[in-house]
């Protein structure tokens, strides 16, 4: 697979009165065309910063970050522009409660002068079909749909410029869980068909197994963990993705009970109060004395397999912990079809 996006000892950096917050620290990522990479990991551990550096919203402090082969900075944003959008969390603060669905995803279009004025409502039109909704919604704004149908005009409008890729930052998790399916099915429908990339991120951990085809694991700003999906979650490797893993409920009871967990416990350590070794040693059920005093470094495990520990080592293969979720599924024609 082509190499589209290449991120290179990325940081980033904020001042708090007067401290330094070191959100990303020295982050190495790339993103293959057409497949899926999951981005997960606790709350603030930098995902959203590294999705907001890519498209440049925020500018990093140090690093590189290449699309298609060219650089991202001021001066290169607008030309990449269209082919880089975000979906954002949350449609109903995301989409202008002013405008109708049909100026919503024309307004693209619009600012970068695509298209004459029949051209743009025809193209609407398709896109709305593409993300199945029925030409009536054209009319409507915002508060008169639910949810679902909002992420739907969101993804409609990140595609109106044909993007190469999506970036799609927990674009599900203000949904209800049917209507997550449905979004998560017609975001596979659309990358078979359109060539998508994605950078998925999200805390749902079955959510990410069933829809990614690589996987990275982050922790206080860094990547502790980064392989196939299929290979994280049969076998990971790092404490800290083990217990991510383990996190996610098993829904057959019985077996929910009989199940070890790999429980962490232990200090927590901030952005604003690093300390030497290993970030997550504070933590860590395998922690030694050369944790504490020196940083793993990010080594290579398998061609595919990438890992920061000293001594994690290859457990058991365990069932994939999508199978734990009713998600786990293959489109079918009920998901695609437009929504009445």
């Amino acid at each position: 697979m082509n190499r589209l996006v290449e991120i290179e000892n990325l940081s980033k950096t904020f001042s708090i009165k007067g401290r330094t917050l070191n959100a990303v620290k020295g982050v190495n990522i790339t993103l293959f065309e057409g497949a899926t990479l999951g981005l997960v990991g606790e709350s603030g551990c930098g995902k959203s910063t590294i999705a907001k550096s890519l498209i440049n919203l925020i500018e990093p402090t140090s690093g590189t970050i290449k699309f298609g082969g060219q650089l991202v900075n001021k001066k290169s944003i607008n030309h990449l522009r269209r082919d880089m959008q975000l979906v954002f969390q949350d449609p109903g603060s995301s989409l202008n409660p002013r405008m109708t669905v049909e100026q919503l995803i024309e307004e693209p279009l619009i600012i970068h002068k695509l298209f004459g004025r029949m051209q743009r409502k025809e193209r609407v039109k398709h896109l709305l079909k593409l993300v199945g909704l029925l030409p009536h919604y054209l009319s409507r704004f915002p508060h008169e749909l639910s949810g679902g149908q909002k992420q739907r005009v969101s993804i409609a409008r990140a595609l109106s410029l044909e993007p190469k890729l999506l970036i799609l930052d927990e674009p599900i998790s203000a949904l209800d869980v049917s209507i997550q399916a449905q979004i998560i099915n017609l975001l596979q429908e659309l990358q078979s068909r359109l060539n998508l990339t994605y950078l998925f991120i999200s805390h749902d951990l079955a959510m990410v197994r069933h829809i990614s085809t690589h996987v990275a694991v982050m922790y206080l700003g860094e990547i502790v963990e980064y392989g196939l999906s299929d290979e994280i979650f049969s076998s990971p490797m790092h404490p800290y993705t083990r217990a991510l893993i383990d996190a996610v409920p098993i829904l057959d009871p019985s077996l929910e009970r009989k199940r070890e967990r790999y429980l962490i416990e232990g200090e927590l350590m901030t952005h604003l109060n690093p300390k030497r070794g290993c970030p997550f040693a504070g933590r860590c059920p395998l922690v030694t004395a050369k944790c504490l005093k020196e940083k793993p470094p990010m080594r290579s495990i398998t061609p595919s397999r990438e890992l920061s520990c000293f001594v994690a080592k290859l457990p058991a293969e365990r069932p994939p912990a999508a199978q734990t979720s009713p998600l786990h599924r293959q489109p079918s024609s009920e998901d695609l079809a437009p929504v009445e």
